[in-house]
Formats: structure tokens, sequence, C-alpha cells
């Protein structure tokens, strides 16, 4: 196989020829280059899905995409799959564009499933662990839905779950106690939006960002809202805030059912949620795994050991890796 430029090049082999070496381990290759020329040899269906992998790496690095070792492993694992030409798919579907210029991709199939079924339903239950762009994504979605001037305002929400502190001993009046809690949301906000245009949106309540225990009571028209955490709500939480949905509004639901901090015996009110709702129509359910993190590559790693150190999950009604709007028989 050829490469295009002597840039190109060096993108794929990467540092001390890293990459290629990680594909060489993987598959069990061997990997020759001379110009910009690349042989591989070693077993027929081990060789074509070295090719496949390279090829679709060329192709990230044409489309201006970084990669890197967590991107190699995952194109792996989807040329093995039959799916390395969904990679292209991915790329091309830009979500929005921070307040700096950079655009926000999906980077996982799962991630795809996620946006599409945000795009598609009016709510979206969304289980998956640490990084796997849950929050994140639902708030570029939203920004660019308040862009777009399809709703008026964004509401972003969790429940403050002590996780080990209890929350009366934090410094500071119930504002500042619960922040803390709040501080992803307010870095997802920040990094679309940029800081000030957030506060100029938050001081005339076109953004919000609030304690579950702040929506009892209200019904929120025209509103992009997001219940981040949702495997720490309880039963009563879960259908408070479900019922909050007024006219023109679209919820997304996030959680982790395998970091739930309520107390012993406590169901999780996303756990309930899901069993009970997943006759419903124009609800989407998507499940992200460690396939779809996207942090550090060890993030990856780290989730991987804890599934086959606790490999029994809280049944949720719904099959890993799909997405689904279940209908009504």
């Amino acid at each position: 196989m050829a490469v295009g430029s002597a840039e190109q090049f060096m993108q794929l082999f990467g540092v001390r020829d890293e990459n290629v070496e990680l594909i060489r381990r993987e598959l069990s290759v061997t990997i020759f280059a001379h110009n910009n020329e690349i042989e591989i040899t070693g077993e027929p269906e081990k060789v074509h899905l070295a090719v496949l992998v390279m090829n679709r790496l060329l192709s990230i690095i044409r489309h201006n995409e970084p990669i890197d070792k967590s991107r190699i492993r995952y194109a792996i694992e989807l040329a093995s799959e039959g799916n390395a030409d969904r990679i292209e798919e991915i790329m091309r579907d830009v979500i929005a564009i921070t307040y700096k210029g950079r655009q926000v991709k999906s980077r996982t199939l799962g991630q795809h499933k996620y946006v599409d079924a945000i795009k598609k339903n009016t709510a979206v239950f969304s289980v998956g662990p640490a990084g796997t762009g849950k929050t994140y994504l639902a708030v570029a979605l939203a920004v660019v839905a308040l862009k777009n001037k399809d709703i008026e305002k964004i509401i972003l929400t969790r429940p403050a779950v002590e996780a080990g502190e209890k929350l009366g001993f934090l410094p500071g009046d119930l504002q500042q106690k619960v922040d803390p809690y709040l501080r992803p949301l307010y870095d997802a906000l920040n990094d679309m939006m940029g800081p000030e245009a957030y506060q100029r949106l938050n001081e005339r309540g076109a953004v919000e960002v609030a304690p579950l225990a702040y929506m009892r009571g209200r019904t929120l028209n025209d509103a992009f809202i997001i219940l981040d955490e949702a495997q720490n709500t309880t039963s009563e939480q879960m259908k408070m805030f479900l019922t909050r949905m007024g006219t023109g509004s679209k919820m997304i639901i996030n959680g982790d059912i395998t970091q739930i901090d309520l107390p012993a015996g406590k169901k999780s009110g996303l756990i309930e949620a899901i069993e009970v709702l997943k006759g419903v129509e124009d609800i989407g359910f998507v499940t992200l795994t460690y396939k779809d993190v996207v942090r550090h590559e060890l993030v990856q790693a780290i989730v991987r050991a804890y599934d086959k150190h606790k490999p029994e999950r809280p049944r949720t009604g719904f099959t890993t890796g799909r997405t689904f709007t279940p209908r009504n028989p």
C-alpha cells in the first residue's frame, strides 16, 4: 500500500513508529516501509485487516483528525467486526463547533448512535461508563439547538448525592455547597460557549445549571433538559423530573449504573425508569461501553478491568451497544 505524503507517513507511523508497532503487536503481522510504500506480510486474514486499519487511519489523518493508541485499537476492532468503513460515516458528521473553532464529532459508533438517538427522539436514556461523552455530546447538541432557536433555554441538572463526603460539611451557603456537584456541567458549557457567552446567557435565563431538587413544581417548556448522574436519583426523583417536560422540550437522561451512590436498599430511579418506559414511543435507549471511552486510553483499560472483576450488573432492559426506539405493541 502507498501513503500520500511524507507528512501523512510520519503521522501514520507515529513517534518512534509507535503506531505501527501497536498494529504489528495486535495483528501479529510484519510491516516494512520504504519511501512512501508500506509492505505488510503475515497470515492473509491478518494482512487484510492490517491494510483495512491503516487505510482507515490514513483517512482520519486526511480529515485533519489526530490518531492515538485508543483510535488505533478501535479501528482494529471495527475492522475485525467488518465495520471498518463506518469510521467514514462517523468522521463526516460534525455535531457542533466550539467557541474556539474546534469541531465536535462522534469518535465511536456508540457515540454516533447516541447522537442519532437524541436527534430522533424527544427523550433519550443513555447508560455508560465515565469518559464516553454522554454529557459533553448532549451539551453540544443543546447549544446548537439554542443557537438555531429550536429551544429557548438549556437546563442542566444532576442530583447532589454524597459520594463518600457529607454535603453539610462543605463550606458556604447552599449554592456553594452544590456547585462542586455541578462543575462537570459548567465545564462542558464553558468549553462549548466560552465563559463570557455562558455568563450572558445565564444572566438572562437562557442557560440554567441547578441541582435536581430545584426542578420540583416546574413545567419546562421549549427547553433542552439534561439530567446527569441519573443513576443517583431515587424512583420519586426520576418520576418528578420526567414529568417536568413541557411543550417543545427535549430530555436527555445520562448515567452509569456501575457507580450508584444511593444508600443501601434504595433502587436507582434510572434503572427503574428504563424498565418502566421500555415500551413507550418516542423514547430512545442507548448503552455505551468501554469501547466508547474517549479519555486517556488507560481509562478504557480501567473500565474493562472493573467489568471483568464484577461481571454481574443490574438488568437494564436493553441490549448493550444497540440504539432503538421501543414501540407499544
